[in-house]
């Protein structure tokens, strides 16, 4: 996928093709941010562009890939004996091994690249041993090699191994980004915006939900908020909480009910909780395009006239107390109720 086709992060994809056109690609480099938004994606996107046989431009200046070329769907493929990548084993640990084995590699001129490009996934699975052997090797690249480290957690790493890279800062997504990208998919709008709504910015995260549970969800968080924001006493509020724990067709699979009702009320917990910050959003007067919840806006509106100032503040905040306690495994039907009486 050339850095053209890649979803959001303009900035990071404007810098990369710029320094592609003038052969200025740090050699040691850093891609942090979030799961799940991209940065293999972008590692991958940028060893094209800088081994493509037939570039192009790039929209706002620079060099991208063609994506058509022999280099570059081989590249796209996994096969290319000059792409190299690094990923942690089924204990989530990049040994000292395979950093030598590719250090001895990467000694040698590339075999029919420009460029020869590593890339160490999830670069946090890295050892201390293993972080220590690369030092070197970061701090003075072989010429004709690129080093790209990928992680959510940068703070793991070594000091001296992050003051050897260049550190390219990636964000999460918004949530029009994740539904145009889900709707590329193939997914319907309602469903690619309410899947983007709680996806907190990661494409991967979306695509692995429930797209019909995620409209269920949805659709009972409003349900609650509508009835809630009349105002009624505590047990027509407790009635309520009901609705949070109604099962939908979702599978239970090996959950134990306990946990299966708290992920439950989760999801619906998650689905209230960007509502109430798209009606805080929609009261400040801010332009629809940033409502992650946009295709619904009728609805927002009409708790944006009751929930709209202190009260969905305050509202915001219980939800997401109540997420943070089923995180802790509490009952889940003792924080249904609690958290419909505070809204």
């Amino acid at each position: 996928m050339p850095l053209r086709d890649i979803i959001g992060h303009g900035r990071a994809l404007d810098l990369l093709a710029r320094a592609v056109e003038h052969e200025s690609v740090p050699p040691s480099q850093l891609f942090a941010g979030p799961p799940g938004v991209g940065k293999r994606l972008v590692a991958l996107a940028l060893a094209q562009a800088v081994n493509c046989l037939a570039p192009v431009a790039f929209a706002n200046g620079g060099r991208d890939a063609c994506g058509k070329c022999a280099s570059c769907t081989r590249i796209a493929r996994g096969v290319h004996p000059d792409i190299v990548r690094l990923e942690p084993d089924e204990d989530g640990a990049i040994g000292i091994d395979a950093i030598r084995e590719v250090l001895a590699q990467v000694g040698y001129r590339p075999f029919e690249a420009r460029r020869r490009v590593v890339i160490v996934d999830e670069a946090d699975g890295l050892g201390a041993p293993a972080q220590s052997a690369l030092l070197k090797t970061l701090e003075e690249p072989p010429p004709g090699t690129i080093f790209i480290l990928i992680s959510a957690r940068p703070d793991a790493l070594l000091p001296t191994v992050l003051s050897r890279c260049s550190r390219l800062r990636f964000m999460p997504l918004s949530p029009s980004e994740v539904a145009s990208a889900l709707a590329k998919r193939g997914y319907a709008e309602p469903e690619a915006r309410a899947v983007a709504a709680t996806a907190e910015g990661s494409l991967s995260r979306a695509l692995e939900v429930d797209a019909g549970d995620l409209v269920g969800a949805r659709n009972t968080a409003a349900a609650v908020l509508r009835q809630v924001a009349r105002d009624p006493g505590p047990k027509e509020r407790l009635n309520q909480a009901k609705a949070l724990l109604e099962k939908r067709s979702g599978k239970k699979g090996s959950m134990t009910a306990a946990a299966f009702e708290r992920e439950l009320l989760a999801s619906n917990l998650r689905a209230m909780s960007s509502l109430l910050r798209d009606v805080e959003l929609l009261a400040s007067g801010v332009d629809e395009q940033w409502l992650a919840n946009r295709d619904v806006s009728s609805d927002l509106e009409r708790l944006c006239d009751v929930y709209a100032g202190g009260r969905s503040r305050a509202a915001f905040a219980a939800v997401d107390r109540a997420l943070s306690a089923l995180d802790r495994n509490a009952s889940a039907k003792i924080v249904a109720d609690w958290v419909v009486l505070q809204i």
